[in-house]
């Protein structure tokens, strides 16, 4: 099979437009080994890894794809060494500002999941601008999963339900799927249909553990800023390939 060039701006060819998945989830691994490969500083990484984000966000724009999450930062990731934490923060914190304008030009709605409470006040306060700025666009929807644990996800939400139970708001027999969904971060979004993880990593590493029940998974050796359209055309034809049963018997 050809592949098309990295410019390309329409649908390939040979992917169905009605098997596309409404949802794409990215775990964006292999910036440090990215840089290490080329001996540049780790942060070098980070930066090429934003530009590969950034084309992937236009690329599903492009191509017809409504949802993409992307794992930035997860609760394990405070346990880096400080400098590059802080390096990190500042860098979400500068792509906000300067990118903002251009993402709601394009009509991108932005939202941000996970323990924002513990962020620097600044980023907190570009992540609130943000949101607040975009929350009525009606174009992509743009998922930044920052501070965020799968894990951490399902206990708070656990927590949240046993204190509504307590307080008399909530019967135990009300409890189902959609009430327990109503306390996750995710609250609004549909479940991603594919997620992809670069490097190599044979792992979901607490990431959107409820929502991803059912989620393709596509794993490369790619790091992720190489990560670019012809990867992601590799990505969606995978995915056009396999027979989704969801447990069932066709």
């Amino acid at each position: 099979m050809s592949v098309e060039p990295v410019t390309l701006q329409q649908l390939p060819t040979d992917l169905n437009r009605n098997l596309l998945p409404q949802h794409v989830a990215v775990i964006m691994d292999g910036n440090g080994r990215w840089a290490k490969n080329r001996a540049k500083p780790r942060i070098i990484g980070h930066q090429k890894g934003v530009d590969a984000l950034k084309d992937l966000l236009r690329c599903c724009k492009d191509w017809g794809i409504p949802a993409l999450t992307a794992y930035a930062f997860s609760t394990e990731n405070w346990g880096r060494p400080h400098s590059e934490v802080q390096f990190l923060m500042t860098l979400f914190e500068r792509v906000l500002r300067r990118e903002l304008q251009e993402m709601k030009q394009e009509n991108v709605k932005i939202r941000f999941v996970g323990n924002l409470l513990d962020l620097p006040n600044s980023l907190r306060q570009e992540i609130d601008r943000s949101m607040e700025d975009t929350k009525n666009n009606q174009g992509i929807q743009f998922t930044v999963a920052t501070n965020y644990g799968g894990r951490h996800e399902i206990i708070q939400a656990c927590q949240a339900i046993a204190t509504k139970v307590e307080q008399g708001y909530l019967k135990v027999a009300e409890i189902n799927e959609e009430i327990f969904e109503q306390h996750l971060y995710t609250q609004g979004i549909p479940h991603p249909d594919l997620l992809i993880r670069t490097s190599g990593e044979m792992r979901i590493s607490n990431f959107l553990l409820w929502q991803m029940a059912y989620a393709e998974i596509y794993v490369t050796t790619t790091l992720w800023p190489d990560f670019d359209r012809v990867e992601f055309h590799k990505a969606l034809a995978t995915y056009q390939r396999r027979e989704r049963r969801f447990g069932k018997v066709k």
